[in-house]
């Protein structure tokens, strides 16, 4: 064992050791208690990290034991999973993923309702032919919107933990966009063939993808298909009532419900 080191999260103080705080080198923890990065210390000399002292907890004793265990009336899952997400602790991001899919089949009762839009706008961008010349470009793009409602908070975190944004060279969880926790409105683009990468950062276009499986959804049918997959995985089927099973795929509000 390594010597005790004290740590001072959000003002409150905890005590591990180094090999505790290390032993996922490319989680963030990781790189501070390596030296790759600077740590901060406070007014005792304790390390600090500015973030939330309660529910680092939590992410302490999934360090210890590679277990990530709950209280069963823990009701601040979003709080956790932003936590979870900035130490960047994979192992622990995946064992949270498997406790939500695990409290969201505990629901009873849900339904889901999906409504979609699509329209069609003309962008215009500019093309580097060579150096100093450039010609001025335009095409067609695809705007999709999709307002999802759900009577489960829980399945639309799953589907938070699947969909992601493309923007400005990056991808982010849908779930950041998350703020209402029944409902959910996604707008992106497809791809347009010739349009440089960058006047898609510099028009605002986000364009959406499916993880882990890094599939670009730039149609409707896409959308659907990977949207239903996820809610059948959770316990969902098709609402016999709207739409009807043959025009499933062609309509513009989809139901869903889960009985339990």
């Amino acid at each position: 064992m390594s010597e005790p080191i004290t740590l001072n999260v959000g003002g409150k103080l905890y005590t591990t050791s180094l090999s505790t705080l290390t032993s996922f080198p490319d989680s963030m923890l990781g790189a501070m208690f390596s030296g790759k990065m600077p740590t901060k210390k406070d007014s005792q000399g304790n390390c600090f990290i500015d973030r939330d002292g309660k529910i680092f907890r939590y992410i302490l004793n999934f360090l210890r034991t590679s277990h990530l265990d709950l209280p069963e009336d823990f009701q601040e899952m979003g709080l956790l999973r932003r936590e979870v997400d900035f130490y960047q602790i994979q192992p622990l991001i995946e064992a949270l993923q498997e406790k939500e899919v695990e409290l969201s089949k505990a629901e009873k009762n849900a339904m889901l309702n999906i409504s979609l839009d699509q329209k069609t706008q003309t962008v215009h961008f500019t093309v580097r032919e060579a150096p100093q010349i450039y010609s001025l470009s335009s095409s067609n793009m695809e705007v999709f919107s999709a307002h999802i409602f759900s009577t489960s908070c829980l399945f639309l975190k799953l589907l938070g933990s699947k969909l992601y944004y493309c923007f400005n060279g990056n991808l982010s969880s849908i779930s950041s966009y998350l703020q209402d926790p029944n409902h959910l409105t996604l707008d992106w683009v497809a791809s347009v063939e010739g349009l440089p990468e960058e006047e898609y950062t510099r028009q605002n276009l986000k364009r959406l993808w499916v993880v882990p499986d890094n599939k670009q959804i730039n149609s409707f049918q896409v959308f659907v298909e990977e949207v239903l997959k996820i809610a059948m995985s959770d316990g969902f089927c098709i609402d016999s009532s709207h739409p009807h099973a043959s025009d499933f795929m062609n309509n513009k509000i989809i139901r869903l419900i889960r009985y339990k």
